[in-house]
């Protein structure tokens, strides 16, 4: 794979809402990765703020469909109905999906769980949890307007403290800048679920959130519009995709993908200000 080297400018893409005391109670459970050592996890109260509050109870990987998931409790003593959801969702400092809307009217409980896609982990190779790390994004579930977005709460595991998360970081440096990594690592045309997939890995050792997209986006010479938008904290890491649809590549005849051109756009991802915008990079297969 090789690469070669302007600019461009464009517009961050819009998002919907969404997406401590403890007890002597734990749960044990292996993750869906095959983990080396079952886990616990204490239950604790993690938010208790403004007549909400949320307890984490126990954590499940046996009954859970998609991946491991945090049980939690949510008492809404607020005069408010409420929808909570969590943000800047990562294990063991990398990012992963998750799956968590919770609605709770005035003055009722809900039990829910807050699922993390084993996908992810896997993608990132995380065998052993060491720690969940995420914020609450809670709203009125009538006006959508924001009523508290949560600090980073973190919740431990009783894996060993000591333990250091593998990160494989190989690959074709394509952006190295302001504490901003994007490392390309290899394209898949076979097992891609929309054409074909770019994978990349992402490492944010800057002072902000940050979003990173593609813009001026080629394949073998034609403009296509695939999708990637990468969210990844302050501090963390981010293993992704870059996909380029069928009906893209289909359109335009491309059986074969040669030569892949395109710049990144990374912005804040609290206030959408412009962080930096790369030069174009070429990337030859």
């Amino acid at each position: 794979m090789q690469t070669g080297a302007q600019a461009d400018e464009a517009n961050p893409a819009t998002e919907a809402p969404d997406s401590a005391a403890s007890t002597d109670n734990t749960a044990t459970a292996k993750t869906n990765t095959d983990a080396t050592a079952d886990i616990t996890v204490d239950e604790q109260v993690v938010f208790d703020q403004d007549g909400i509050r949320i307890t984490i109870k126990e954590l499940d990987t046996e009954d859970s469909f998609f991946g491991p998931a945090l049980k939690v409790l949510v008492e809404n003593g607020s005069s408010e109905n409420i929808t909570v959801q969590v943000r800047n969702v990562s294990i063991n400092d990398i990012v992963v999906e998750s799956t968590f809307s919770c609605d709770v009217a005035s003055g009722k409980m809900a039990n829910d769980e807050i699922m993390f896609m084993s996908s992810s982990l896997e993608a990132a190779n995380v065998e052993i949890i060491k720690n969940f790390e995420f914020c609450f994004h809670i709203f009125d579930s009538e006006s959508w307007e924001t009523i508290i977005d949560s600090q980073p709460i973190i919740v431990e595991t009783s894996a060993d403290p000591a333990y250091i998360q593998d990160v494989d970081d190989s690959g074709t440096v394509v952006l190295d800048q302001d504490g901003i990594k994007l490392v390309v690592k290899n394209l898949d045309v076979t097992g891609s679920y929309w054409g074909a997939d770019l994978y990349v890995y992402v490492e944010n050792n800057s002072q902000n959130d940050i979003t990173i997209q593609t813009r001026d986006v080629s394949v073998n010479g034609f403009m296509v519009d695939p999708i990637f938008s990468c969210d990844v904290p302050m501090g963390k890491k981010a293993f992704d995709s870059i996909s380029f649809m069928q009906s893209d590549l289909e359109d335009n005849a491309i059986t074969d993908i040669t030569t892949l051109e395109l710049s990144f756009h990374v912005f804040d991802s609290n206030n959408w200000n412009t962080i930096l915008d790369t030069e174009a990079t070429v990337i030859e297969f």
